[in-house]
């Protein structure tokens, strides 16, 4: 997976980008299948603001979290973007099942 973190109006220090990629990684227990994430971290009016993109096949996931500190909102982040991925994987597997298959008309009984 590749990661981009960008910092607006906030200094990205390696203890903060440490923590990002600590927390986005594991993501990949989860989608081995993810191919990009763009991480942006933002500081406005004393809110700490996170917020990713990730590309997967077949799909494109977001996330944004405000808190008081800003290793909460990657906390927050993370847990967010776990929590898209497993439904996401979850609506590939039904579908793989065929759960989405029409259901014929005529499946009552004429006796």
């Amino acid at each position: 997976m590749q990661l981009d973190i960008t910092g607006h109006q906030i200094d990205l220090t390696d203890a903060l980008q440490n923590h990002v990629r600590e927390k986005m990684r594991k993501l990949e227990r989860h989608s081995d299948e993810i191919t990009h994430m763009h991480v942006v971290l933002n500081i406005e009016k004393h809110v700490h603001q996170a917020e990713a993109t990730a590309h997967i096949p077949g799909a494109e996931l977001f996330a944004n979290v405000d808190a008081q500190d800003m290793y909460a909102a990657i906390d927050s982040l993370a847990d967010k973007m776990d929590r898209q991925l497993l439904k996401q994987k979850e609506k590939n597997v039904a579908r793989q099942n065929g759960s989405h298959q029409r259901a014929s008309r005529h499946d009552y009984d004429d006796s």
